[in-house]
């Protein structure tokens, strides 16, 4: 059986079978063709994944460096591996005779800081837009929403118009994983994305549309060639948060981290948070309880130098 067949076959696999979003699909496609390109050979088969082979790719990736020398994280490494992982449990499925997943196994991965900002240096970054640009107007909504919702930077640019109802302050979207969430919008936001969306003169379909860059399509009559990227989002954060001389090199990720650790303060439970983020397990959301524990505030403050 030639992989490179059964790979396309794995794809349409999670496209048909697993609902799996087409980032994912992307991200697979990626990881499963470097480790292909790793085995070498025209047509390689099945039997090419030993135990011996796999060894090597993780040292092929642990020791892997761009043409700008830059390396893999371990995360990204273990990326790699969970994708080849779930290919070969697709091949055992479907009756291929392949080495058992489990001889794939994970790199211990680096503890990972949340970097989060306090309610004052979130007020700062809020203000840092200037409103009498288009640009600024609908950066400071995009702001303000990020903040409010908790949402994900890839949920907010494939947000509609009409999906969101500013009367009820509330919308639904299709989070990590296809799992669907309901999603609340404060009243100084739903303000704001108000004010922005009645300044548009269009009517196009992107709640969020950008103003410069390549030229859009002149047969598009929906505004999708406008829709404004991912990648333009954390430029414009990363922009806002130096104009505030913020002590937090902040992300987008970033004002999600912040947005659950301000709920975590005021007393919000923990399983609630957990559905306001769209996590699939509430051991990940436990991890912002480490950093908001007003417990260990109290007994540093009662028994540190005393």
């Amino acid at each position: 059986m030639d992989l490179h067949k059964l790979l396309i076959d794995f794809l349409e696999y999670l496209e048909l079978e697993r609902n799996v979003s087409k980032l994912t699909i992307r991200n697979y496609k990626h990881y499963l063709e470097r480790f292909l390109g790793f085995l070498g050979g025209q047509v390689p088969s099945p039997a090419a994944i030993t135990p011996e082979k796999i060894r090597e790719y993780r040292l092929f990736l642990s020791r892997f460096a761009d043409t700008h020398d830059m390396t893999l994280k371990r995360i990204t490494q273990n990326y790699h591996l969970i994708a080849l992982r779930s290919f070969l449990k697709f091949l055992i499925k479907r009756g291929i005779r392949a080495v058992s997943p489990e001889m794939v196994e994970l790199g211990k991965a680096e503890s990972r800081s949340i970097l989060f900002l306090e309610r004052d240096a979130v007020e700062r970054l809020l203000n840092m837009p200037e409103i009498s640009s288009p640009e600024g107007f609908r950066d400071k909504a995009i702001l303000e929403l990020l903040f409010s919702t908790g949402l994900r930077v890839s949920e907010l640019v494939s947000l509609n118009r009409d999906q969101v109802n500013l009367v009820r302050r509330e919308f639904g979207v299709i989070g990590k994983g296809r799992r669907a969430r309901v999603v609340f919008v404060s009243d100084t936001a739903a303000e704001w994305l108000g004010r922005y969306l009645k300044s548009r003169d269009d009517a196009w379909k992107p709640m969020f549309i950008r103003y410069c860059g390549k030229t859009p399509d002149e047969n598009d009559k929906t505004g999708e060639s406008r829709r404004l990227s991912a990648r333009s989002v954390q430029r414009s954060v990363e922009k806002y948060v130096k104009k505030a001389r913020l002590p937090v090199k902040i992300t987008p990720h970033g004002l999600r981290h912040s947005f659950a650790t301000d709920l975590l303060h005021s007393g919000a439970d923990l399983r609630a948070i957990q559905e306001l983020l769209g996590h699939k397990n509430v051991s990940t959301t436990q991890i912002y309880t480490h950093i908001t524990n007003p417990q260990l505030r109290e007994i540093h403050a009662k028994f540190h130098r005393k």
